[in-house]
This record gives structure tokens, C-alpha cells and sequence, in this order.
């Protein structure tokens, strides 16, 4: 009989989840095989998930759960697992802005990580984490559950325009990305503008930032270096940072404007074009 390997469970949340994972198919009296048919997926993958080799993704945690009635055990435990294939740098961050009650960003290069599609998301996580790319992808989506929660929170976002011109994943990701932009606008608690490049010099030439507020605990600002993330509390930077986000969001566009743009963009930079053989109608 094969040597199975016995996991710690609190060795890590991954380690957690496939102990729990067999411990609770073996009492079902069900096979690795077994298990795998009733949840559409092979045996093999539930022994890489029981062995910590593999990490389990949403769905499958959730018919883990039906198929095991576990009562939501695997779709909680997921959260964890994937949150901690985020960069440990990336962690405190990540969890700080999924108890946030109000969050304001601006982003200078690329799309919002929370409105980021998953192709575009795997484009620019792929530039430097091809070995983990499956992980990262999944933790960033699962980032963006925040935003569906039945109370979510007030989010406003400020993108520059360079953002919708930098070419991401190639043309159908960048169209089927910045037509997501598009279908945020209307959403309750969520408002989205675009810094033109007519605005020229503005207070957030230094890069990149997120503001968080809490219900209960001090504003938070966020920015990132190379290697790292920086957090602070300091009243001076979050008074600072948030007379600055104010002014970028009266130099942007209006939601109404912006959308329009990037509806332009979309259609004029990243939609259908004649092949090299089209001849223009009379």
C-alpha cells in the first residue's frame, strides 16, 4: 500500500484543508474516485488537494460541500487557502481591505485589482509568477468576493487614462476588460472616473495609492514599491493623501464622461479591425 503523506493541520490553511478534506471523505466511506466523479473532477486532483500539492480552487470547495454536507466548512476554508498564496508582503494588506467599509484608489498604470477580469489579471501576474500563476490568479479573484457581498463596500476609483491604453494580455483582453469597466458603472456604492491626460501635472505624480476607512479603527494608506507594500496610520499622511484624492477626482472626468471614454477606447483601439486584405467600401 502507497505511503500517504499525513499532513499537520496547522501547518498552513492549505495543510488545514486537505486534512479536512480526507478526514471528512473517509468518514463518507467514499474512494479518492469516488469522491472525484461526484464533484466532476479526477481522483487524482482530490489526492493533490488531500496531499497539499495542489490548490483547490471556489468550486471546488463548494460541491466538496454538497457532495460531503459539510454545511459550508470547504467554501469558508477556501478563503483562507487562497488568500494565503497572496505575496506574505501582500497579506496584512489584503486582509485589511476585506474588513474596509470604504475604500478610494487611485491607479496610474494598470486596471483596479478588484475590477480586474481574470485574463487580464493573469496576463500581468503571469510577467513574473509562472510557476504559482493558477494560485495567484485564483487569490486575486478571490479578492474581488468583497465586492459581492450583500453589503459591500463604498469603493470609488480613480484610473488614469494611460491605464486604457496599455495594451494588457493583447487586444481581446484589454476589450473584454474595459468593457467590464463599463458594466460597473450603475452599481450601487461604486463610482468610477478617469484622469485624462489633458490634466497634465497632478497630486498623485508619485504613483499608485489606496485609502481605506473602517467603521471602527483609523484610516489606513496603501501604496506599493518594487518589492513590498507600505501601511500607515499617520494622520499627517492620511490628511495628506486624502485632500490629494480629492483633487484628483474633481480633475477627472465625470463617471458619465468616463465612461464614454473608455467606451471610445474600447472600440477604437481594441475593436474589430480590417485585415491587411480589406478594401474600404464604397
Amino acid at each position: 500500500m502507497p505511503n500517504v503523506r499525513q499532513l499537520d493541520p496547522s501547518a498552513s490553511p492549505l495543510d488545514y484543508f486537505g486534512f479536512e478534506l480526507r478526514r471528512q471523505r473517509e468518514k463518507a466511506g467514499l474512494t479518492l474516485k469516488e469522491l472525484g466523479s461526484s464533484i466532476f473532477c479526477t481522483g487524482s486532483l482530490v489526492g493533490q488537494i488531500e496531499t497539499a500539492h495542489k490548490i483547490p480552487q471556489r468550486e471546488f470547495a463548494e460541491r466538496c460541500d454538497a457532495a460531503l454536507m459539510t454545511d459550508g466548512t470547504f467554501s469558508r476554508l477556501v478563503g483562507l487557502v487562497l488568500r494565503s498564496q497572496l505575496p506574505s508582503w501582500f497579506q496584512a494588506y489584503a486582509e485589511m481591505e476585506a474588513r474596509a467599509a470604504y475604500i478610494s484608489t487611485y491607479q496610474a498604470q494598470l486596471v483596479y485589482g478588484l475590477f480586474q477580469t481574470q485574463a487580464y489579471a493573469r496576463a500581468v501576474l503571469g510577467v513574473e509568477h509562472q510557476e504559482t500563476l493558477d494560485e495567484m490568479v485564483a487569490a486575486r479573484m478571490e479578492r474581488q468576493r468583497i465586492l459581492k457581498r450583500e453589503k459591500p463596500p463604498v469603493l470609488w476609483a480613480v484610473l488614469d487614462e494611460a491605464v486604457l491604453y496599455r495594451e494588457i494580455g493583447g487586444r481581446e483582453v484589454m476589450r473584454e476588460q474595459l468593457a467590464y469597466l463599463l458594466s460597473l458603472f450603475g452599481r450601487p456604492w461604486l463610482e468610477l472616473q478617469v484622469l485624462p491626460f489633458s490634466a497634465g501635472q497632478h497630486s498623485s505624480l508619485m504613483g499608485s495609492f489606496n485609502l481605506l476607512r473602517f467603521d471602527d479603527d483609523p484610516d489606513l494608506h496603501y501604496c506599493e514599491s518594487y518589492d513590498q507594500g507600505h501601511m500607515t496610520a499617520n494622520p499627517q499622511v492620511i490628511r495628506e493623501r486624502s485632500f490629494g484624492y480629492a483633487r484628483l477626482q474633481a480633475e477627472a472626468l465625470s463617471p458619465r464622461d468616463s465612461a464614454a471614454l473608455i467606451a471610445r477606447v474600447m472600440e477604437e483601439r481594441y475593436g474589430e479591425q480590417p485585415g491587411p486584405d480589406a478594401r474600404p467600401v464604397a
